[in-house]
């Protein structure tokens, strides 16, 4: 049976009080209580850890060596458990925005997350284009945002850190002569009539591509429903080219979509999250920083105090 954490407090204590008398005395038990937990940690360890004696206990070698594992998992539960505390004692509001593709795809994951480690915090979800959502950070009204970071117009105001990047790929109907090949040109894509997503600048990104490359792609249809665009491509009306963020291999009708690389290296849709530059963060907005990002990926924006 492997130790528990019981046994190594006990095994401290007696290290510290030099007999076993001592540490029940300190712990309030029973000797036999401590003297079956010393026990059964040397059992798992397969090592003595105490010399006994009529004077009391002292450390063997190996004991000498655990001692100072045990203490180091002793700080480390203590430290949890002060983090625990705290996480469950903040309390606030969190006002959070989010745009359409990221309100769909990946805000409930983020938002559980957060949930979970701060559970006192009020959330204030808000969902809206990007731009608007600059407004609202700029202007004090919204703690943070997450969105497409492709298309900000606010830059120089505004601080950034990426959560995820998205490789672009070119959407088929099951059966499409171009879903032979491993990889497609920009050119035979033009070729094509073109589903285009009309969300969180994808639209303009996808704009862009077209007009850098000298290319006017016929356009079939224009929606805001990403499950719209599986439907249509999956039906053979067009083609898209869009993130793997939103891929799924079946419209809801349960048609095929294929999905192929382009020739062409195509710009990652990155989605990041965003918050005034300057701005000294509320304690739930440092903490959902804290949640969504790597560890020292946060960068500005302490947090208030």
């Amino acid at each position: 049976m492997s130790f528990s954490l019981r046994h190594v407090r006990y095994f401290v204590a007696v290290a510290e009080a030099g007999s076993i008398s001592g540490a029940a005395r300190h712990l309030s038990i029973s000797q036999s209580a401590v003297t079956e937990a010393v026990k059964a940690l040397e059992d798992d360890l397969g090592a003595a850890l105490l010399e006994r004696s009529g004077r009391g206990v002292a450390l063997t070698h190996r004991g000498q060596l655990f001692l100072r594992h045990a203490g180091r998992i002793l700080s480390a539960v203590a430290d949890a458990r002060q983090t625990r505390a705290e996480e469950d004692a903040l309390t606030g509001e969190l006002h959070l925005g989010a745009s359409s593709l990221v309100a769909g795809y990946i805000l409930a994951d983020l938002l559980g997350r957060f949930r979970r480690a701060y559970p006192g915090v009020t959330v204030a979800a808000f969902e809206d284009i990007g731009e608007y959502l600059e407004h609202l950070l700029i202007n004090g009204e919204l703690d943070v945002a997450v969105m497409v970071l492709s298309r900000l117009r606010e830059s120089a105001a505004l601080e950034t850190r990426i959560i995820e990047q998205s490789s672009q790929r070119l959407w088929l109907p099951l059966g499409h002569a171009l879903a032979a090949r491993e990889a497609v040109s920009l050119a035979d894509v033009a070729n094509e009539p073109q589903i285009v997503l009309a969300v969180d600048e994808i639209q303009e990104s996808a704009e862009a591509l077209w007009r850098e490359r000298g290319l006017r792609p016929e356009i079939a249809f224009r929606t805001r429903s990403v499950e719209a665009v599986r439907s249509l491509v999956a039906t053979g009306a067009g083609v898209a080219v869009l993130p793997d963020l939103v891929y799924r291999p079946w419209s809801l009708e349960g048609d095929r979509i294929e999905a192929r690389p382009t020739v062409e290296t195509l710009p990652p849709v990155r989605v990041g999250v965003v918050w005034r530059r300057g701005s000294r963060l509320s304690g739930p907005a440092a903490r959902f920083l804290d949640v969504v990002l790597p560890e020292g990926q946060r960068g500005d924006g302490a947090p208030a105090t």
